[in-house]
């Protein structure tokens, strides 16, 4: 009779590379995340007024425009592009919207489709430079930067309009900005600035688009490999300027948001809103270690600039000290999105 010996085979720990591995896995995915959450809590601990719903809400109210007209980047950076002109057309906004209401004495539903209009136009140009003259989108959307904002000054002949006052003819201004217009950004629907709520809609209708229809998808195919895309038969240059067309109409959306927001056409509105833009959208890259452009990443990352912002505010740091670490922020983003993201497929 023989006996047999059952031998266990202890189960190996796990390696120091494997567990360094899941630890770098778990710092590309949820880093931001954590840093945006870290900041909350010590601004609410350290400023009491930081935990007030007035001041949260405030926050979202003043990242709004950036964050909008960050969703439009979002949509070029898709494609494998980058608009740089969604500053200039958000200042175009406010001034059409002026000139509309003040100078022509409109209602304000005809300047919203007059803003919004010029948003798609500003867009159709983009396009039509960069998909069918061929220039690079970064240079393309640059010049057309210039244009509008050259032209932006020209339609009021170098200066903000106001209601009431004295138009280059020596008249008076007949209009003003209408009660109804104003609501976009001052009124409220149950205690929730309306510029946040268009802020909220927007988000979900860009990830709705991006993300569950077949035409987000082929974004997001031409951005990883245009060549291929074109080969199966895509139309790649029709996506493209349709990408760019959006990012207009929803930078004309930002531009309205701010015109209600200051209540005058403002010749110089719009001109700050670029790199907050594009860095939220930048800094949306690296929100759960996608390492790609998508529309929640972009909104958390406006919620952290505001975040930013408010909290060295309330502690009364000096403003100029806010682009330093916002573009620390940035920088930090970037570490995640591409430094340990690249570390972690090599």
């Amino acid at each position: 009779m023989t006996t047999t010996q059952s031998t266990s085979v202890p189960t190996a720990a796990p390696s120091a590379p494997a567990v360094g591995h899941r630890i770098q896995n778990a710092v590309i995915k949820y880093g931001f995340i954590f840093v945006t959450v870290t900041l909350f809590a010590y601004f609410a601990i350290s400023e009491p007024s930081f935990r007030d719903s007035a001041t949260l809400l405030d926050t979202l109210r003043y990242v709004s425009v950036a964050a909008v007209l960050g969703l439009g980047v979002t949509l070029t950076m898709a494609v494998g592009g980058m608009d740089m002109s969604v500053g200039a057309v958000a200042g175009l906004g406010v001034t059409v919207a002026a000139k509309t209401m003040v100078t022509y004495n409109q209602v304000g539903t005809v300047a919203i489709l007059a803003v919004v209009a010029a948003g798609a136009l500003a867009g159709l140009l983009n396009a039509l430079l960069i998909v069918v003259l061929k220039i690079p989108d970064m240079l393309a959307t640059l010049g057309t930067m210039f244009v509008i904002q050259g032209t932006k000054l020209i339609l009021v002949d170098g200066q903000s309009i106001t209601p009431g006052m004295t138009q280059s003819d020596g008249t008076t201004a007949p209009g003003r900005f209408t009660e109804g217009f104003l609501r976009i950004d001052r009124g409220t629907f149950l205690g929730v600035p309306g510029s946040v709520l268009i802020f909220g809609a927007l988000t979900v209708v860009a990830w709705v688009f991006l993300a569950r229809t077949r035409w987000g998808r082929v974004l997001y195919a031409i951005g990883a490999n245009p060549e291929a895309s074109r080969l199966v038969g895509i139309r790649v240059g029709a996506y493209r300027a349709l990408a760019y067309v959006l990012s207009g109409v929803l930078a004309s959306i930002g531009g309205l948001i701010l015109a209600s927001r200051i209540g005058q056409g403002d010749v110089s509105a719009g001109t700050s809103q670029l790199l907050e833009a594009v860095a939220v959208a930048l800094v949306g890259t690296s929100v759960l270690g996608r390492g790609r452009p998508n529309v929640w990443g972009t909104a958390l990352g406006a919620v952290l600039i505001g975040i930013i912002t408010t909290g060295l505010t309330i502690e009364g740091l000096p403003y100029y000290t806010q682009d330093v670490v916002e573009g620390a922020v940035l920088i930090l983003a970037l570490v995640f999105s591409f430094t340990l993201s690249k570390r972690r497929t090599a």
